[in-house]
């Protein structure tokens, strides 16, 4: 809460601050940064956790919350799923990683390679 207070007190300061694009874009990405590292701190500890009572607990808006950590798990900064229909965010393990896509790479460099050395002992046929 103390962090939202500040940010409240940032943004009704005064006027040549709001005025300066450069302080803006600063107090913007120190503000992302602080929410982010927040709601990583608060969803840890749970493997489902409830979208509002995780906006409850940080004293924020529900689409605020949501859209952040949307934003932080397409941004694969956090492992998980949001499950919109019931409001719950779904954590994952951070250790488990899909290699599904590396594999699938190998593989096709492996069968080009097939294909090379089969080319050419077709061209030698010929």
């Amino acid at each position: 809460k103390q962090w939202y207070q500040r940010r409240v007190a940032i943004t009704a300061g005064d006027d040549e601050l709001k005025k300066d694009p450069v302080v803006q874009n600063h107090l913007k990405s120190l503000y992302d940064n602080l929410l982010e590292k927040n709601l990583v701190r608060i969803i840890e500890p749970y493997s489902r956790v409830q979208i509002a009572h995780v906006a409850e607990t940080i004293s924020l808006p529900y689409e605020v919350v949501e859209k952040k950590l949307s934003q932080i798990i397409l941004d694969k900064k956090f492992s998980g799923i949001l499950d919109q229909g019931s409001g719950v965010l779904i954590v994952y393990d951070g250790s488990e990683s899909d290699q599904t896509y590396t594999y699938a790479l190998d593989t096709i460099t492996h069968m080009g390679k097939v294909v090379d050395v089969l080319f050419k002992k077709a061209q030698k046929l010929s």
